[in-house]
């Protein structure tokens, strides 16, 4: 029996099955993690694509202690919104970090509303769509 200890001194193998089960399942978003001793894991696409990474935002957020949802400025996943938690021992210390890309991050919600009446009048024609009942009403 295979056994797999996290701690501050994990390498990525100590990580690698709980990174690729997180990775399929949230659907093979990319997941990052390391240990607060060693480089860890990236996986993308169902491939474990570095055994050796670290990243700004995973050593950020081990030496903060906190969950950081951010846009890095460098790095593998630069431009890109990541969500990054702390994996804590019991005395609340953060041993490793385990990040994901933040699909959720990607959709601008302000920018939609702001832009909300140019795209009801290019998918509608005209500002506000027509409700059904007033689409049948115009065609009497």
């Amino acid at each position: 029996m295979h056994r797999y200890i996290i701690s501050s001194g994990s390498k990525a193998a100590d990580i690698e099955p709980v990174a690729v089960a997180l990775h399929e399942i949230l659907n093979r978003l990319p997941v990052t993690a390391r240990s607060r001793e060693f480089p860890g894991i990236r996986i993308e696409e169902g491939k474990i694509v570095d055994r050796n990474y670290s990243g700004p935002v995973l050593e950020q957020v081990i030496e903060e202690n906190r969950v950081l949802r951010v846009t890095p400025r460098n790095g593998a996943y630069k431009g890109v919104p990541v969500i990054v938690s702390p994996i804590r021992d019991v005395d609340g210390t953060a041993i490793c970090a385990i990040g994901i890309v933040d699909i959720t991050g990607i959709f601008d919600l302000a920018t939609l509303m702001d832009h909300q009446s140019a795209i009801l009048k290019q998918v509608c024609g005209k500002d506000p769509c027509p409700l059904p009942s007033e689409q049948i009403d115009a065609k009497r």
